[in-house]
């Protein structure tokens, strides 16, 4: 007798998404091999067969096993989760049978994780994609690196497989990270936990806000390119028909790496009051200065602060930045970003390194924590303490971390309340999330303390989550108004970074600044 072997492929869980083909193999085959819990999904097809289930750990067993059974004769099927052909059983199969083996061998497709998630997130691979396994099993991690850093250069949506393992807990940070070089900090992105099984979770990110979350082996992550877009609470990716307008939100800066630029300029790379001023300052010596700020509000605020100088604003990636450095021959980095913007900061002084160009950080003064303060060392904990001391929930975080507290355990036994600044992406961002127009403060700071107080007072807030800005950035005001008030104020702490220089004081920029231009004229 002439053996046959059916790969077969039973999708992602449900009876239902399994493909009729796949269900005559199955019925038509006398011997099933697979792993034990694919046999739930097709036990009506398979009463009364021989069944063999290797462990999960042991696939290469179970394609020898199969294929020893078809060259003895029978009619078997090996099962496979997802496609079997996709990071699956089919290439183990293939490594094994031999040229002069005579069954025959049937590939049924199916269901793959890709679309799979990609159907509960919208239509987010409507476009050219990519998919990227971070298993380290199946090649080395310097190949994965290279593909995903090509992946984001050219843009592609892409599939994140084999996400985060017990003893591959940082590669995945790594891959996000090399993302974050050439896409926006503000790309959409989904993630998807064991989807169309039970225990189904799905919920849309920023790329940014990725490097956050913990994920494990049953969690897909779905990268959008700049195009992608949100809708009605999902996600999708426009398929063009030749309309590759960029979207309003994004500027000329990041297609084309930015207007013409003064050379041998200073750098302040701001979106904060201070560092407007900052640049504004050091722009008065006669030095010429380029402003980038992250947003486009936050660039609106830039032309108004410094009036005459170069503004460059948008979600640029690394390589638009590297690009624009490099064009216009910068002088010097000086960071004077948000005391929480650790991730523009780190990449900040890896072009720095990079380019040998100065970096030096501006940080403003830290405010001293005072006596009723309730001190949060990550976000994590944050939102911990948020729902064990409130219901009615202030959040002065930024809009960046509203995912963290709004879909935590137990978030909807609360009511959220939160203050963003007044940009339209930003608002929408919120109530995507979940969070009432009405429960929006969308203005931007800082307030004053009987500000806080009223706005407090009236929505009844009995929580209050906010950050460690400074006094620059309203901290003072908002502790002194949650003391009038008697609600507890939790503050997260700044993250810890490492910087090669590093003040606190604008005339200790100057000095500096001073000091290397004395070191470059002896040179």
């Amino acid at each position: 007798m002439t053996g046959v072997l059916n790969l077969v492929s039973v999708g992602p869980g449900f009876a239902d998404l399994i493909v009729p083909r796949a269900e005559t193999a199955l019925r038509d085959s006398s011997v099933i091999v697979a792993y034990e819990l694919y046999l739930r999904w097709i036990a009506p097809w398979i009463i009364g067969k021989e069944i063999h289930t290797p462990p999960l750990t042991q696939e290469r067993e179970r394609a020898l096993l199969a294929i020893e059974k078809a060259r003895a004769g029978a009619t078997v099927a090996l099962i496979s989760s997802g496609d079997i052909g996709i990071y699956a059983m089919a290439a183990l199969a293939y490594d094994e049978i031999r040229e002069d083996d005579t069954f025959t061998v049937n590939v049924i497709p199916g269901i793959t994780s890709a679309n799979a998630c990609a159907s509960l997130l919208g239509s987010p691979l409507s476009h050219d994609f990519a998919t990227l396994s971070l298993s380290d099993l199946l090649c080395p991690w310097e190949w994965i690196e290279q593909r995903a850093r090509h992946i984001a250069q050219a843009d592609l949506a892409c599939v994140l497989y084999n996400v985060q393992s017990a003893g591959r807990q940082e590669g995945v940070y790594r891959i996000l990270k090399l993302m974050l070089e050439s896409k926006a900090p503000t790309t959409l992105c989904g993630v998807v936990k064991n989807a169309y099984r039970p225990g189904q979770e799905v919920a849309i990110y920023s790329l940014e806000e990725l490097l956050t979350l913990k994920f494990d082996m049953l969690t897909t992550i779905v990268i959008g390119n700049r195009f992608t877009q949100r809708k009605r609470g999902q996600m999708f990716t426009p398929r063009g028909y030749n309309d590759w307008r960029a979207p309003e939100t994004e500027t000329a800066a990041e297609v084309a790496c930015g207007p013409a630029f003064p050379t041998a300029a200073t750098w302040v790379f701001s979106g904060t009051g201070d560092g407007n001023a900052l640049a504004r300052l050091l722009a008065a010596e006669g030095t010429p200065v380029v402003v980038s700020a992250a947003t486009e509000y936050g660039g609106e605020v830039a032309l108004q602060d410094c009036p005459g100088l170069t503004v460059w604003a948008g979600r640029q990636g690394v390589e638009a930045r590297r690009q624009a450095l490099v064009k216009s021959r910068a002088r010097v980095l000086v960071d004077a970003t948000h005391p929480y913007a650790n991730i523009i900061s780190e990449q900040l002084i890896a072009l720095s390194q990079e380019l040998g160009i100065p970096y030096i950080r501006y940080e403003r003064p830290s405010a001293a924590v005072t006596t009723g303060t309730i001190v949060c060392a990550t976000i994590a904990d944050a939102v911990e303490q948020a729902m064990a001391h409130g219901k009615r929930i202030f959040l002065a975080t930024g809009a960046k971390d509203l995912a963290h507290f709004l879909q935590a355990n137990a978030a909807g036994e609360h009511q959220w309340f939160a203050r963003v600044t007044p940009e339209p992406e930003t608002i929408q961002r919120a109530v995507d999330l979940g969070l009432p127009h009405s429960h929006i403060c969308a203005m931007q700071g800082p307030f004053s303390q009987d500000f806080n107080q009223a706005l407090w007072r009236d929505w009844r807030i009995d929580c209050i989550v906010t950050k460690e800005s400074g006094a620059v950035g309203g901290y003072q005001a908002k502790v002194e108004a949650a003391a009038a008030l008697g609600i507890p104020l939790l503050v997260v702490q700044r993250p810890s970074m490492s910087y090669p220089v590093v003040v606190a004081t604008f005339e200790a920029v100057q000095t500096q600044l001073k000091q290397w231009d004395a070191v470059k004229g002896l040179q």
